[in-house]
């Protein structure tokens, strides 16, 4: 049956000329064609889930003899397909849509009911023998279809792509603290020279933010894990077999290897969405700390000559249309800009529960589904990036020149550090608080380093230091005797006066 021609199918309403290659029937067409909003779609991960659902329910009804063998075992595989991606092109229904996902639950009933008619019969679509809402709707109700397909993907998602790939990027960076544990540079707070840092235990703070970050994604489980099945249209599980929802839970377990129970409360469950709550919160928590450290790289790899300039990345693609070898940080960059629409999109579902959440239901869940699992799989790609294209360039990447992953400028680190007034701290202990802040006021003035200003006072007994400092030394400097070459090299050697290791 070609595109351009229609056939007609009814609902309660009355008929509807459908596409004739459609699948789908009478009720998706009203909504496809009262949405015409965004042209943005369910997800992939929110069809997979439902179709996964009607899969499950077909056997569980089936199972507790409540649906014919025949139609169940026909409906399980339309709905198997439906789940594999087969029909994707069957879910036209806008992500702006009615709040209760009525509209995208019976886009998947009616493409399923006429996957198993054309099976059976050799006629696509219709409600013979396979009906929408009599067969492949069975026990359930839009109101706790939706949202137990909202947790089933948000919760593989985060099992099966994110922790994955924020590990991955824990990984590589736990490495690459290791490789540049020996690099010395300057420290900073405010934005101002503090105190000498080893490179590697900058770095080492990144992978204890992704090794957080896990923590926390890993914390969703048990929010996820609750199933509204069961609860039918406002959890009082109408029209539904007691062991519906112990069955349910049961067989999405076993079908996608994940955790799953009923809700201990389906009245919480069908009214309230804490729990996708929740999980965005850890994402944007997750996408705050990715944002932090692409930015961090990015600053520390400015320049190449006039900006910071202590840490080289990859060199992916030209920077500029005008600027000739220009070339510029993309990958923290893409990083960020998911980040912020991950925030946005924890602001878009704070909103739609906060507001949505009326009596019985709430009305805001398909775009509460779609910014949640948006945010799930841009954090799970932007962590890939960061860790194949930035931190360890995998082999089949192109870049221009040798660096294929965070190098150091060690040249660079050095010439920063003698600069630095910083590195009076290290004075303080034996010259004093005073003298040492003097330090840095005459090498700041003069232009001078700090080492070749405390070279002035080797010898000088401390009680001298006022007519060349403009400060007295502290007692215990004055009994500690003059300062000596040795002591002032080991105060100011960097790699002596930093920690090893990532506790230092």
């Amino acid at each position: 049956m070609s595109s351009d021609q229609t056939r007609v199918e009814k609902d309660s309403m009355g008929s509807m000329e459908v596409p004739g290659d459609a699948y789908y029937g009478a009720q998706t067409r009203r909504a496809e064609l009262n949405f015409p909003i965004s042209g943005l779609r369910m997800p992939r991960a929110m069809i997979r889930s439902l179709g996964l659902i009607k899969k499950a329910a077909a056997q569980v009804n089936r199972d507790l003899g409540l649906l014919d063998p025949k139609l169940a075992d026909a409906i399980a595989s339309a709905a198997d397909a439906v789940a594999s991606g087969l029909h994707d092109d069957q879910f036209v229904v806008d992500v702006f849509q009615t709040g209760s996902g009525t509209s995208s639950n019976m886009n998947t009933n009616e493409v399923i009911a006429g996957v198993a008619n054309e099976a059976l019969t050799g006629k696509r679509g219709g409600k013979s023998p396979v009906h929408p809402n009599d067969h492949v709707n069975y026990g359930q109700s839009s109101n706790d279809v939706f949202p137990t397909a909202i947790h089933l993907a948000a919760l593989e998602g985060i099992e099966r792509h994110l922790i994955p790939s924020m590990a991955e990027l824990g990984r590589r960076l736990r490495l690459k603290a290791e490789e540049l544990d020996g690099v010395v540079k300057i420290g900073r707070t405010h934005l101002q020279d503090a105190v000498p840092i080893r490179l590697g235990q900058e770095i080492s703070g990144f992978a204890a933010q992704v090794d957080h970050s896990i923590r926390r994604l890993s914390a969703v489980r048990e929010a996820l894990g609750e199933l509204a099945i069961g609860g039918t249209a406002v959890g009082t599980g109408l029209n539904t077999h007691e062991e519906f929802p112990q069955r349910m839970a049961a067989k999405l377990s076993e079908e996608l290897g994940l955790s799953f129970r009923p809700a201990a409360n389906h009245f919480e469950a069908m009214t309230n969405k804490d729990a996708a709550v929740e999980a965005s919160a850890a994402c944007k928590t997750v996408a705050i700390s990715l944002s932090n450290m692409a930015n961090q790289i990015r600053w520390l790899a400015s320049g190449p000559r006039c900006g910071i300039g202590e840490l080289q990345i990859p060199e992916l693609q030209p920077g500029s249309s005008i600027m000739p070898g220009k070339v510029n940080p993309v990958i923290p960059e893409a990083v960020m800009m998911v980040s912020a629409q991950v925030v946005g999109n924890d602001a878009t579902i704070g909103w739609a529960n906060a507001l949505g959440s009326n009596f019985e239901l709430n009305v805001m869940m398909p775009v509460l589904a779609y910014n949640l699992l948006q945010s799930i799989s841009l954090l799970a790609g932007a962590a890939n990036v960061l860790a194949s294209r930035c931190v360890q360039v995998d082999a089949e990447v192109v870049v221009f020149g040798e660096v294929r992953g965070l190098q150091a400028n060690v040249e660079r680190c050095n010439a920063l550090i003698e600069q630095s007034l910083a590195m009076c701290t290290a004075l303080a202990p034996r010259i004093g608080y005073d003298a040492a802040a003097a330090v840095a006021k005459v090498a700041s003035k003069t232009g001078r380093n700090v080492r070749d200003v405390v070279n002035d006072l080797v010898g000088k007994p401390a009680s001298e230091y006022e007519s060349i400092l403009g400060v007295a030394a502290s007692p215990a400097a004055q009994s500690m005797g003059p300062l000596r070459q040795d002591e002032v090299d080991q105060l100011l050697d960097p790699m002596r006066q930093t920690h090893r290791g990532t506790g230092g």
